[in-house]
């Protein structure tokens, strides 16, 4: 472009000279145009990423002043209902203040150590110059000044010396000898006791330490053995514990509301190609072709799945390994299932719920859509904040409904949640979430794009009081295999996976019972060790009953506590709106 100090005098190049300007202009503001788009988008990858990292955890806000309050229209019976939920959210908020004041000054007061626990005495020694007085001679003891200090003794391993008397004809040697029978053993040679075999299976899928790990503890008592040994005997323990958790699964089967997720699992790939087995389920055909690809590609690791299962009013959970992540798993473990399924919107849920025949009725997980909308409260935080204000209302109502029966919460959520929900679907009908406010291909336009797709199955937890409103309990079960999946890594091969099934259904169904899992699986060991096919005294909330002194208490204190404490803040937010409320 020419320099503007420059201006020719033909008419021409006149023209010319400000046609160049005038796109020039045009190209800069479009450029400009762009960097602030561009801007605009990193300033909210920023956002987010700073609100994933630095910002709280739970999807819940704080209290904004743009969100809804609560309201359930001009309906006299939903009038009644909220002054009732005002009311027992002051009750709530008032019992829970003095339950609080009295149990801190109760543990404030009780810091003896357990009285159960072994004691023994240790006289300090009084110095010889302290033992006589100058003027009056020998002192004598007249009490102690006593203090309790807590040890910590490292366990010990023990060897159990076991004989078996021969015994022999005196006076004809050919008669033969006699003795006891060998008790079978888990391990050939029976070496190893059940107590071994529990401490193995605990460390390893309770407490999440692998084998090396393990290693190191049993060296430190004495006893080094190798990682083989380890694998040997709780594949023995397993085998014995497998039809213990098939009767679990079929067990579970009985609920009529489950809920189900998976997460991911490393699988090495094995070296060995696979064998066909004819006839095969349509699960082992589906296991059959994956491993093949992966060994053929040369693949070192696949990405297997490890499913939870978890019933809501038959106290089970249920875990299932696949190699991959289709439908085949959960057809197989559901084949013989009638009734609700809780999970998230996963299109195979949605097949299986197809091929069913109307036999399994899918739900969705209301915390998966309150998720995607609370995603969205950085680039759409009007209409997000309208949104989950009315989320927070659902919740609300289903804390209030927490204790009833199941014909009670289907009563309450029939006059509260419908109402809620009605006035969400409206507003997703509205313009507010409509061109332009809000772009096509924006997060919250997929957030309501999700809501739109699945909103029946959204709904159907207020036609039902035993359908919980989200998954968020089933969810919590993958911590487990999380936790444990960054210790042990990965597994090494799909025999690995089965086995981690078996021993996490067993380990979480006593988990969920607040039971001393060593204790528990050391008498499930022992029982069907011997013989016993009494499968239903061994289901955790039978075996309790008998065992109630391992029954962890201080868990469920812990996790009563917590509901409290939930329970309390909720309430809290309902006082504060309708003191709102009744100030306008």
């Amino acid at each position: 472009m020419q320099e503007a100090t420059h201006i020719p005098t033909d008419l021409d190049a006149c023209q010319t000279l400000i046609l160049e300007q005038a796109r020039t202009l045009l190209d800069i503001q479009k450029s400009k145009e762009d960097l602030a788009k561009e801007v605009s988008e990193l300033k909210l990858q920023i956002t987010k990423l700073m609100q994933r990292l630095y910002g709280q955890k739970s999807e819940r806000n704080t209290d904004d002043p743009k969100q809804m309050q609560l309201c359930f229209g001009d309906d006299e019976q939903a009038k009644d209902a909220v002054s009732t939920a005002v009311l027992d959210a002051e009750k709530f908020v008032t019992e829970y203040t003095v339950r609080r004041t009295t149990v801190k000054q109760k543990k404030q007061r009780n810091e003896q150590l357990p009285a159960h626990l072994e004691r023994y005495d240790v006289i300090v020694p009084v110095p010889e110059a302290d033992r006589h007085c100058v003027e009056h001679g020998e002192r004598v003891i007249i009490g102690y000044d006593i203090t309790e200090t807590l040890e910590f003794e490292r366990p010990k391993l023990r060897v159990r010396v076991t004989k078996r008397p021969k015994l022999a004809c005196v006076n004809q040697p050919q008669c033969g000898i006699k003795q006891p029978e060998r008790a079978a053993g888990l391990v050939e040679g029976n070496r190893y006791d059940s107590s071994i075999a529990t401490e193995v299976i605990t460390a390893k899928y309770g407490y999440h330490l692998p084998f090396y790990r393990q290693q190191d503890w049993f060296a430190g008592s004495g006893w080094c053995p190798t990682r083989s040994t380890l694998l040997n005997i709780m594949v023995a323990a397993e085998n014995l514990l497998r039809p213990l958790a098939t009767y679990f699964r079929k067990l579970l089967m009985q609920d009529q509301v489950l809920g189900c997720d998976e997460t991911t699992v490393t699988l090495v790939t094995p070296t060995v190609m696979p064998t066909q087995t004819e006839g095969g389920s349509a699960r082992d055909q589906r296991r059959f072709e994956v491993l093949t690809e992966a060994i053929n590609k040369e693949r070192p690791s696949l990405n297997a799945r490890m499913w939870a299962y978890r019933g809501v009013t038959v106290p089970i959970n249920v875990f299932d390994f696949t190699v991959s992540r289709d439908r085949y798993g959960p057809d197989d473990v559901l084949s013989e299932f009638r009734g609700f399924l809780m999970a998230d919107c996963w299109s195979g849920f949605q097949q299986i719920h197809l091929r069913s025949d109307s036999r399994i009725v899918r739900c969705a997980c209301m915390a998966h859509a309150r998720r995607k909308v609370h995603e969205c409260r950085a680039s759409h935080p009007q209409q997000a904040s309208v949104l989950l204000a009315m989320f927070r209302q659902l919740y609300d109502i289903e804390d209030r409904a927490k204790d009833l029966s199941p014909e009670q919460r289907l009563a309450m959520r029939q006059t509260l949640s419908t109402a809620v929900l009605k006035r969400m679907r409206e507003y997703l009908d509205s313009d507010a979430v409509q061109l332009p406010r809000v772009l096509p291909k924006s997060d919250f336009a997929q957030a309501v794009k999700y809501l739109n797709n699945h909103w029946v199955q959204l709904n159907l937890y207020t036609t039902d009081g035993r359908i919980p409103i989200d998954n968020n309990d089933v969810e919590q079960l993958m911590k487990q295999v999380a936790t444990g999946r960054k210790n042990w890594l990965f597994l090494g091969s799909p025999d690995a996976g089965d086995r981690a099934a078996t021993l996490l259904t067993l380990i979480s169904t006593a988990l969920r019972h607040d039971l001393d899992v060593w204790a528990y699986l050391k008498a499930a060991i022992d029982q069907l060790q011997a013989g016993s096919t009494d499968y239903h005294s061994l289901r955790p909330d039978v075996w309790k009953l008998a065992h109630p002194e391992f029954v962890r208490a201080y868990r469920t204190e812990e996790r009563r506590d917590a509901a409290t404490r939930t329970r309390q803040t909720r309430a809290q937010r309902r006082l504060a709106n309708a003191k709102k409320q009744s100030a306008r």
